[in-house]
């Protein structure tokens, strides 16, 4: 957790940007990422020093050259441990004459972050500004991985207040939500095709980090999660290079973060590639079909990329791998015919597993969309049998455009840290879904019975008896039930959870006719009654 002072400072920074004259707050973000990557080099390159003293053997990974670059400035000069104690004015002429220069040219670190930072530009405009930006940076203790991503991600957050450019930005609890409902191995390989700031892959990897800590203590699998497991595209640099230094921050050395127009190029070299892939893809976007991957058009013949990013998913998943994405709700229920076809799709080809259905400010300031998750499973074969149906009406935030807490910070989020009363879970039914959804996949034999942890069932605070815990037999008026698939095909393979809940109607008492027409001749008296009374006023 960041301390109030760490918070302070950041703001304060971002707002010195904002009066220095740089408003975007993606290019803020930018520069933050460049001074963050700088003193990355730094400790690598102290670290490459540190063993030559142990070993007694010259440096064997030189990052800052020995001797003077084109301008005669000392290399060392360019490190951060040495240009951090400059006068401003002398910073600011060696950051943008001499370290930039040295970032655009380095090929010393051939990881993804190196790669993203060849086109690097210094814009920031003032010696004051920088000496400001350094210092504050200086003092995070970046050697802590949680503190350096917990920084990184509040930083993040200001992209989302600032309006536009929010959309890059799924709320975390919601990302959260879906790599604790698709639960990330060791073995996995996960994607991302629309990455933005990489949000999902870091969540993935903190999953990891928490549940499975064992991956990280054996050689092999160690080396998988740092090297094989992550891959993220976009076709957005400034997004590859902040979502590349997330991850890093977050204790990934080095990611598959990539440039790639995931529908507009051929997919033969990721063809079933990926074993889990999380994504929240671009919503109501519309591609030419000469933009168009043609191994996408194959799938179904569409414009719109929300439906040829499912396409795309399908194209990505090997055999047995799991998906869990965002989609707006006219992927569930939209009549034309590439919607009805990709449904169809989902249903009887491969294995749909759950339609989880969100509030509709979720994606709040910037998107009122109604959205939902969907969640299956590739298996070329079918399977789908019974679909789970989640009805989401809270998720411990305000669903107008200022999205405040709902409740205490130890009650937010997927696994609170105290259990929901009933009350609360009003407010946040992120814990009831994955109860719900835990349970179900237990009882179908595809997760173990100790994975529910103990007091599972108290973490909604609604469910109290076994009686009401097979989800396959739960009725259509509460909110989660199953419906089968037979029934789903009946109804034009439509995916909206309101096709299918049932409403409950209250009962409503009648009194006997006889009491009902005393009621009417005592109203009739009472009315003719009235009208003498105000005949005799007026005469």
């Amino acid at each position: 957790m960041l301390t109030g002072e760490i918070r302070s400072q950041v703001d304060s920074i971002w707002n010195a940007f904002w009066s220095g004259g740089i408003s975007n707050p993606l290019e803020v973000m930018e520069q933050i990422t460049y001074l963050l990557f700088l003193r990355r080099l730094d400790d690598l390159h102290t670290l490459e020093e540190n063993k030559s003293v142990r070993l007694g053997k010259p440096i064997e990974r030189r990052i800052f050259p020995e001797g003077n670059d084109s301008k005669g400035r000392d290399f060392n000069d360019l490190r951060w441990s040495r240009f951090k104690n400059f006068a401003p004015a002398e910073m600011f002429a060696v950051v943008d004459e001499h370290v930039f220069p040295f970032l655009r040219g380095m090929g010393g670190d051939d990881s993804t972050y190196a790669h993203h930072m060849k086109d690097a530009r210094f814009t920031i405009p003032t010696p004051a500004l920088l000496s400001k930006v350094v210092d504050m940076l200086d003092h995070v203790p970046m050697e802590d991985r949680d503190t350096k991503g917990d920084l990184y991600e509040y930083m993040l957050s200001k992209i989302a207040s600032a309006g536009q450019n929010g959309q890059f930005r799924t709320p975390r609890h919601i990302i959260r939500l879906m790599v604790e409902l698709t639960a990330p191995n060791a073995k996995d390989v996960i994607c991302d095709p629309a990455s933005g700031t990489c949000g999902f892959l870091v969540a993935a990897g903190e999953y990891l980090r928490e549940k499975r800590p064992e991956i990280l203590l054996d050689a092999t699998t160690r080396e998988h999660f740092h090297h094989g497991m992550f891959h993220g595209y976009d076709f957005d640099n400034t997004m590859l290079r902040i979502g590349s230094m997330n991850m890093l921050l977050h204790g990934v050395e080095n990611p598959d973060i990539r440039y790639q127009d995931s529908l507009a190029e051929d997919h033969a070299g990721d063809e079933e590639k990926y074993s889990l892939i999380l994504a929240n893809p671009p919503f109501a976007g519309s591609l030419d079909y000469e933009n168009t991957a043609k191994d996408l058009l194959a799938i179904v013949k569409t414009k719109k990329t929300e439906l040829l990013f499912l396409a795309l998913f399908l194209r990505l998943l090997k055999p047995g791998g799991r998906a869990a994405i965002i989609v707006p709700d006219g992927v569930l229920f939209g009549s034309s015919k590439a919607h009805k076809q990709l449904r169809q799709m989902l249903v009887e080809e491969q294995k749909l597993d759950a339609v989880i259905s969100l509030p509709s400010g979720a994606f709040k300031p910037y998107a009122g969309v109604s959205t939902a998750i969907l969640i299956f499973t590739k298996t070329n074969s079918g399977g789908t049998g019974h679909v789970w149906f989640y009805d989401m009406h809270a998720d411990g935030w305000s669903l107008d455009d200022k999205r405040q807490p709902l409740l205490a910070e130890e009650k937010l989020g997927v696994t609170p840290a105290e259990a929901l009363t009933e009350a609360e879970h009003a407010k946040n039914n992120l814990p009831d879904v994955l109860a719900r959804w835990l349970r179900l996949r237990s009882a179908q034999g595809l997760v173990p019975t100790e994975a529910e942890g103990p007091g599972l069932r108290s973490l909604s605070g609604v469910e109290t008896n076994d009686a009401e815990t097979s989800e396959i037999t739960r009725p259509r008026t509460g909110q989660s039930f199953c419906v089968p698939k037979t029934e789903i095909a009946a109804n034009g393979y439509d995916l909206s959870i309101n096709r299918y809940k049932e409403v409950v109607h209250e009962e409503v008492g009648h009194l006997p006719p006889k009491d009902i027409l005393a009621k009417l001749a005592k109203l009739e008296e009472e009315i003719q009654a009235g009208m003498k009374e105000l005949e005799s006023m007026l005469s």
